[in-house]
């Protein structure tokens, strides 16, 4: 059986999936972002496309699948999801139709068809990069208000602004980024827009789930115990189950179906993002992504094998014995082939995972404390993925995080617990961009702020 797996680069994430597919029996084929005319510099041997180039791209990709057929599709990232949803139709594999990939992309398309469908949806308005703030702060707007790129992701570009001096302020900062050479590079006209929304009070969610020809089947609720209140939006701790009420729990799920359903989309994984009002208890579904939870996370999320399943797979993969463990990985490539995720449970154990927050800009030259954060009761590992003498950018111009620290415990609150306290033994070594006389090394300790 060969999956086809559409990703920016065959970074760690897809090495996940690497390892899943060498356990499940299945073959991988990978299509990513790069020029064709290098001949595999990579040595991965996958398709060449180009992720602005959407057509092409999936002519590509067509003509590749007829010498090596294809049994599934899945897709890493926000971009390259249309495509993917693009190449399962014209090749007769289930997926998320094309049209509903797109409005997932794009955050006004989105909100356009959450608010026809009846749902609550912060209000908005679009501008153009080429606005002028000044003007724009004396349209009688609301506040407090947030200012928001469409198509870019993980909070990358979102600022909160309480009032029209701080609202120009946060447009200017936000067209420099959308003007800045890596987001130009991406050549989406998307990034010639720039939203300005209502700002949505309350606690946040996330919600890993599996659409199977339609049907919802969440994954995990994860809470978000930290404040995300602005003036960024950066996101630390996700952690699971959801010490949320029940009925604030089911609430989530009606709000993600129907979210999903007003978009369109059907068949494989999203990764959704709402906010539960704290007066109305109305759930604001803010993103529904045509993807799997990003980066390292996923390791957070593991299943186990029904009896049932094994027996029959029906789809010609060596499923994994019953006392074994699941990943989030296995469980997306066996959907992929055709296996029915609502045969798989979650593990009970709360687990969850602290997406380390760059703290400054500078270059970071080492890290110390992380054996001794590693030896934290309940925390399973921690890993630093920022390289040496790599630049590091925080939110709201940032698009990465300096490593992922990871916990398991009986209980959320020891989970939650656990992650804090790792991290306050994380020592960052960070050198400023211009070099200081006075202070060669700038250290970082997150207890010290």
């Amino acid at each position: 059986m060969r999956v086809l797996i559409l990703a920016t680069t065959t970074g760690y994430q897809t090495r996940s999936f690497g390892e899943a597919a060498a356990r499940l029996g299945v073959e991988l084929v990978f299509a990513t972002d790069r020029c064709e005319m290098i001949d595999d510099p990579w040595r991965d041997g996958a398709i060449p496309i180009r992720f602005h180039d959407e057509e092409r791209s999936v002519a590509s990709v067509v003509e590749s699948a007829r010498g090596r057929s294809l049994d599934g599709i899945l897709v890493v990232g926000d971009r390259p999801t249309v495509i993917a949803a693009r190449v399962a139709e014209t090749l007769g594999l289930p997926g998320h139709p094309p049209a509903a990939a797109e409005i997932a992309r794009n955050k006004e398309m989105m909100r356009v068809r959450m608010r026809e469908a009846g749902l609550p949806a912060p209000s908005f308005n679009r501008f153009s990069i080429t606005d002028e703030p000044l003007d724009i702060r004396h349209m009688g707007l609301t506040y407090p208000c947030v200012v928001k790129p469409v198509a870019l992701s993980g909070s990358r570009g979102v600022i909160r602004a309480d009032d029209p001096k701080r609202l120009a302020s946060a447009f200017e900062r936000l067209r420099a980024l959308l003007r800045s050479p890596d987001v130009r590079s991406e050549r989406d006209d998307a990034n010639d827009a720039v939203l300005i929304e209502s700002f949505i009070p309350g606690s946040e969610y996330a919600i890993e789930a599996i659409l199977h020809h339609g049907r919802l089947d969440v994954l995990a609720i994860f809470d978000k115990p930290d404040p995300l209140d602005g003036p960024f939006f950066e996101e630390t701790v996700y952690v699971t189950p959801s010490g949320a009420p029940p009925h604030v729990q089911d609430a989530i799920i009606r709000g993600v179906a129907a979210a999903t359903a007003a978009i369109g989309l059907y068949h494989g994984p999203i990764h959704a993002e709402c906010r539960v009002h704290p007066s109305t208890g109305e759930v604001f579904v803010l993103e529904v992504a045509a993807r799997p939870i990003g980066g390292l996370c996923a390791r957070v999320l593991r299943f186990t094998a029904s009896s049932e399943g094994i027996r029959d797979s029906g789809f010609g993969i060596r499923i994994p014995n019953p006392e074994s463990r699941i990943t989030l990985e296995d469980l997306l490539l066996m959907h992929a082939l055709g296996d029915d995720p609502s045969r798989h449970q979650r593990e009970r154990d709360a687990a969850g995972v602290m997406m380390i927050p760059i703290p400054r800009r500078g270059f970071l030259r080492g890290v110390n404390g992380v054996e001794s954060a590693k030896s934290v009761a309940h925390v399973e590992d921690v890993h630093i993925t920022a390289k040496q003498d790599q630049l590091l950018v925080p939110l709201p111009e940032g698009a990465s995080y300096l490593g992922f620290i990871f916990a398991r415990a009986a209980e959320t609150a020891t989970v939650v617990r656990a992650l804090r306290d790792a991290h306050a033994r994380l020592v960052f070594l960070i050198d400023p961009e211009l070099p200081m006389l006075t202070s060669p090394q700038t250290r970082y300790n997150p207890s010290h702020g």
